[in-house]
């Protein structure tokens, strides 16, 4: 059931991505499997969803295998010194027209003043694999 949105309060789907953060931060300090929690997330997803994250987890793992993979907010994440640098957003999440691949502020992105940090993600091409494979080598340093 949709709830409207009052000034300063949460919605249903951010409140139940906070509850998946708190989880995974009780997991994370009983040493929990990161990368089996990713990809039971994974499963979860709807086929358009699972197929973009299944793809960019391939692309991920194989350019920067330091990366942890884990879970943030309820989503496939990865690492590097405990600190998220990649991430990936399902379409249904939040209910948007688009999946996202995001870059945090751990990334080593910088490029000048100003330079994106977050991509919308409908469908991968030969060419956008390539785009992200050269953006994780560089977010990693």
């Amino acid at each position: 059931m949709a709830e409207s949105k009052k000034a300063g309060a949460f919605t249903e789907e951010e409140r139940d991505a906070m509850k998946e953060r708190a989880k995974e931060t009780r997991r994370a300090s009983k040493a929990a499997d990161g990368e089996q929690d990713l990809l039971a997330k994974i499963a979860e997803m709807s086929e358009a969803d699972r197929v973009l994250a299944e793809r960019i987890h391939a692309i991920v793992t194989e350019t920067a295998p330091e990366l942890a993979p884990k879970t943030w907010y309820g989503q496939p994440a990865y690492a590097k010194d405990g600190k998220v640098v990649v991430f990936f957003q399902a379409a249904s999440k939040f209910k948007t027209r688009y999946a996202t691949l995001g870059f945090s502020e751990d990334a080593n992105l910088d490029d000048g003043t100003m330079w994106p940090t977050s991509f919308a993600v409908v469908s991968l091409t030969d060419a956008d694999e390539k785009r992200i494979t050269e953006l994780v080598k560089k977010a990693v340093g």
